[in-house]
């Protein structure tokens, strides 16, 4: 491969890697229209109690039904996720050096694997503090490792647009 293909196909998978930084952060805004229609999805009827279903629809419902109270008694604190969303839309933005300028900014993309590394013992220790399950737990360290492998694949990348 010459430089400007590889070029091409690192500002494809980090430009990828961007977008779902942006998507992800787009998506905490409505999280209860969004659980809402989960919960249609999964068949979960509109005044299902928790306790009577089982697994993960069980989950859902009880996600559903807190935030549904929280909105209902504190629509305040919905303004929490919305700064998280606002982190993921800037973090997104940080990756802009990155795809100007590889190999200048390749310490860019390591610590996004910092970051990326960082969301295991995260989701594992907080999310058990807070009573997430283990299965939505793993879950949530998916978003790490493969947040992790454009990042590697764009370093590995930089290397050959170093030589």
């Amino acid at each position: 491969m010459n430089h400007d293909q590889i070029l091409r196909r690192y500002r494809l998978v980090l430009g990828a890697f961007m977008v779902g930084l942006v998507l992800s952060g787009v998506t905490a805004f409505p999280l209860l229209h969004e659980l809402e229609l989960l919960a249609q999805i999964l068949g979960i009827p509109a005044d299902a109690v928790p306790s009577a279903l089982g697994g993960l629809q069980f989950w859902i419902a009880t996600v559903r039904d807190g935030l549904r109270a929280m909105h209902a008694a504190y629509p305040w604190l919905a303004y929490g996720t919305d700064w998280l969303a606002f982190g993921h839309i800037v973090i997104a933005f940080f990756f802009i050096g990155p795809w100007r300028d590889p190999v200048a900014n390749a310490w860019v993309l390591q610590i996004g694997l910092v970051a990326c590394a960082g969301v295991l013992p995260l989701a594992l220790i907080c999310g058990m503090i807070r009573g997430i399950p283990f299965y939505w737990r793993l879950i949530d360290c998916t978003f790490g490792i493969l947040g992790a492998l454009p990042l590697l694949y764009c370093l590995k990348l930089t290397r050959q647009l170093r030589r």
